[in-house]
């Protein structure tokens, strides 16, 4: 195997010309491939990079309009209205419509995570109509007046929609108070166009109904789902005459979580989205195999004064045995530095003989000399064209100079470990009172990124329970019914992760985000139960357990729907390719599976409860 490197400019590789210039590489070695039956490998972090930006963003598109299509059918099914499906499916588009315009506006760039934007607001977007359906379906069917189940639709689902919708935005912009400019940006317009939603939804549904003829009793037969019925009568029956074995199967179930989530790793990898036989992992692993790996590792050398790197043989030398040190490590390349390039110099200058390729001695330093001198004081093209490679590691003042490292994708966890036993080999090497050692490269900064992003998104679970827990209280005003809204949606994040342990996926930023997402959206079920409840406990005399089987039959079916396409939209995002993308599907919708049987068991459990139901 022959390696050759492929330098681009920066600029480019900052600019939407990437994957032009990318794809003509590619293009390129494909033709040389072809021409000379050579089997050819292809890896680097700026190819991984836009190569797997270019398929997010493929997939993403795929996923925007699956999700369109899922719902439409899903719609269809529960409704049997043209009608009413096409009116859903516009307010979402309109939704993604002004998400899209607002990404352009505010210059932010299609990122794996502002890419699943679109596809999100179509799944959370969909369950304000079935809300707003449900609820004029069901007034309708009272009533027989059109005008007044328009009337109660607004005035009941409203200010439910309103918190329902302040809720999951808060889920994702909360993400907007971490220092990660990519979360920054995704739970910003996230944030921004989930409200929107409810905007849109609010003025667009009311006037749109009442220009439609009123809903048929095909329309309305869903109401009278057989099968939903009868499982919202188990559920009944499970809230009345089962409190304690639903608290002890919760418990027990709860503690399971617990053993899983004390088995939770947080490791990342730079391409562990990628499946593993994907050309991209597969050619990056032989790199790693043949060549120890293909990610950039810098070291700066800083000697704290002028002409530092050359005045003296003392720097090559500590470089040379640092060198050494970095080269026994399994996990890295033999390093390029300033005395690679002298020992080239040195074997050229005995006509190429392989035993002068060494670390150069006070006896070579006169022939050397001229390469060291500034691009000016060099007059030879040979030395001028060697002068080029030599200011690729030393500055132009001669103070700093860098070791250019190739490493393998070792993680998240094992990165620290290594560079932390680099760090202690530099301090006996170079002296801190005549050198500074700076660590960085893509290695680095993923290894800082994850740390960051990981970070963040833990401290924004925090801000999203407390901003929920306030507006819960404020629409609420009782402790009690806030302890009671709160246990039904922390449950179902702690068997999340607990599976997340016990099925060994690791905490990265592609998995912490589930959390944040679910409690959002979750939270969503408990607000349209507590509301109902409350506003059917005055009508019931203030009778509660007859006021939770009245709530459980006015919103379950609806809370039901909703949850089939919430899971539905999500369980779309496990067809993707990358596994960040995967796990946020079947998380999210294990999340939503367990929060929507929480709030509909657990909740009224809670409720009718004693101590609770005052």
């Amino acid at each position: 195997a022959y390696l050759t490197g492929i330098n681009v400019n920066k600029d480019i590789m900052n600019s939407k010309q990437r994957s032009v210039v990318v794809n003509e590489i590619v293009w390129k070695v494909k033709k040389f491939e072809n021409a000379t039956k050579l089997e050819t490998r292809v890896s680097g972090l700026p190819f991984i990079r836009t190569t797997v930006g270019d398929l997010v963003k493929k997939e993403m598109q795929w996923f925007l309009v699956g999700s369109l299509f899922l719902s439409a059918i899903t719609l269809l099914l529960f409704f049997r209205s043209i009608s009413s499906m096409i009116m859903s499916l516009m307010v979402v588009i309109i939704g993604v419509i002004w998400s899209l315009g607002l990404m352009v506006i505010l210059g932010y760039k299609i990122t794996l995570l502002t890419a699943l934007i679109p596809p999100l607001l179509v799944v959370i977007g969909i369950p304000n109509c079935i809300y707003f359906l449900n609820k004029y379906h069901t007034s309708f069917k009272e009533t027989g007046d059109k005008k007044e189940a328009l009337v109660q639709m607004v005035g009941r689902m409203g200010i439910v929609t309103l918190f329902c919708n302040i809720a999951a935005a808060i889920g994702f912009a909360v993400f907007g108070l971490t220092k990660s400019e990519l979360l920054k940006e995704f739970g910003l317009i996230a944030g921004v166009n989930i409200m929107l939603l409810f905007f849109i939804s609010l003025v667009f549904i009311p006037p749109v109904l009442s220009y439609l003829a009123p809903p048929k009793a095909r329309e309305l037969k869903y109401l009278d789902s057989k099968i939903l019925l009868r499982l919202l009568e188990s559920i009944e029956r499970w809230t009345m005459h089962h409190k304690k074995t639903v608290y002890i199967t919760t418990l027990v179930i709860t503690l399971a979580a617990m053993g899983g989530i004390f088995r939770l790793k947080s490791e990342g990898f730079i391409v562990d989205d990628l499946p593993k036989t994907n050309k991209i992992y597969t050619d990056l692993k032989w790199f790693e195999t043949n060549f120890s790996g293909v990610m950039p590792l810098e070291i700066v050398v800083d000697t704290k004064k002028r002409n530092g790197v050359t005045s003296s043989l003392n720097t090559f030398e500590r470089i040379e045995e640092f060198s050494s040190i970095i080269a026994a490590n399994p996990n890295m390349s033999r390093p390029l530095t300033i005395v690679e390039a002298l020992k080239f110099a040195k074997q050229a200058y005995f006509d190429g003989d392989s035993l002068s390729y060494a670390a150069p001695s006070e006896f070579d330093m006169p022939f050397l000399a001229p390469y060291l001198r500034s691009k000016a004081d060099t007059s030879k093209t040979s030395q001028a064209g060697f002068n080029k490679i030599i200011t690729g590691f030393v500055d132009s003042t001669k103070r700093y100079t860098r070791i250019s490292v190739n490493m393998k994708d070792v993680g998240s966890k094992q990165l620290p470990l290594i560079l932390d036993t680099l760090q202690k080999n530099s301090a006996t090497i170079f002296d801190s009172a005549d050198y500074n050692i700076q660590f960085t490269g893509s290695s680095v900064t993923f290894l800082e990124g994850s740390r960051f992003i990981i970070n963040g998104l833990k401290e924004s679970i925090f801000w999203a329970f407390l901003l929920i827990a306030l507006c819960m209280l404020y629409l609420f005003k009782s402790v009690k019914i806030l302890f009671c809204s709160l246990i039904p949606n922390v449950v179902p994040l702690l068997i999340t992760a607990g599976v997340m342990g016990w099925t060994g996926v690791s905490l990265k930023p592609s998995t912490v985000l589930v959390f944040s997402v679910a409690l959002g959206i979750a939270i969503d079920i408990t607000i349209r139960f507590l509301v109902n409840y409350k506003q059917e406990l005055p009508l019931n005399n203030g009778q509660v357990e007859s006021t939770i089987i009245q709530t459980i039959r006015h919103t379950g079916i609806s809370i039901l729907y909703t949850a089939l396409v919430l899971i539905a939209g999500f369980v779309i995002f496990c067809f993707s390719g990358f596994g960040g993308t995967k796990a946020l599907g079947w998380l999210t919708s294990l999340t939503l599976i367990v929060g929507t049987i929480t709030n509909l068991v657990l909740l009224p459990v809670l409720l009718s409860t004693k101590r609770y139901n005052k």
